[in-house]
């Protein structure tokens, strides 16, 4: 009887960590769809496509990462209800017939299995959140080194260029 309801707090532990991350993916999804809509307002600007081209980029790892998320939710409370289902089918078992002593096996398995699944799927969502960041990093970068070079270029002095008559 213990052993269920340590999976099931584990089980409840996940599904709040995955709830925020959820929440969080999809307000970054809404940032990046706001970035999207002024960069589009302001289409007529030179550079803008590269810009463009990242935000549209940002976008689809967060609707990935919300799917990924939102599958993991849907099997953690699956799991919840196999561990739950486990607690009383142990009681259900012990008062009617030790013969459907299996049954609460069956079903503390399938809930681990569920967790196995989620577990898998959270990971997945992490691997696409860290493309996600690294994608949007290796840009700015990128945008530092065009600035550098440009600062680099105007911080001659005027003189440097002349030659000598």
């Amino acid at each position: 009887m213990i052993t269920p309801v340590v999976l099931i707090m584990a089980s409840s532990s996940l599904i709040l960590s995955t709830s925020q991350r959820l929440s969080r993916s999809i307000a970054r999804a809404r940032d990046v769809s706001d970035a999207i809509k002024e960069l589009l307002a302001q289409a007529d600007q030179a550079g803008n496509s590269a810009e463009l081209h990242v935000h549209i980029q940002q976008l689809e790892f967060a609707s990935r990462r919300a799917r990924l998320l939102q599958a993991a939710m849907t099997s953690l409370y699956v799991t919840l209800f196999f561990f739950v289902a486990s607690c009383i089918s142990i009681a259900v078992v012990y008062f009617v017939s030790s013969r459907y002593a299996w049954f609460p096996i069956v079903l503390d398995l399938l809930g681990v299995g569920g967790l196995c699944y989620a577990s898998i799927l959270l990971v997945k969502e992490s691997s696409v959140a860290l493309s996600a960041v690294h994608s949007e990093m290796q840009h700015t970068m990128q945008q530092f080194e065009r600035h550098r070079q440009r600062q680099r270029r105007h911080s001659y002095p005027f003189w440097f260029w002349r030659t000598r008559d």
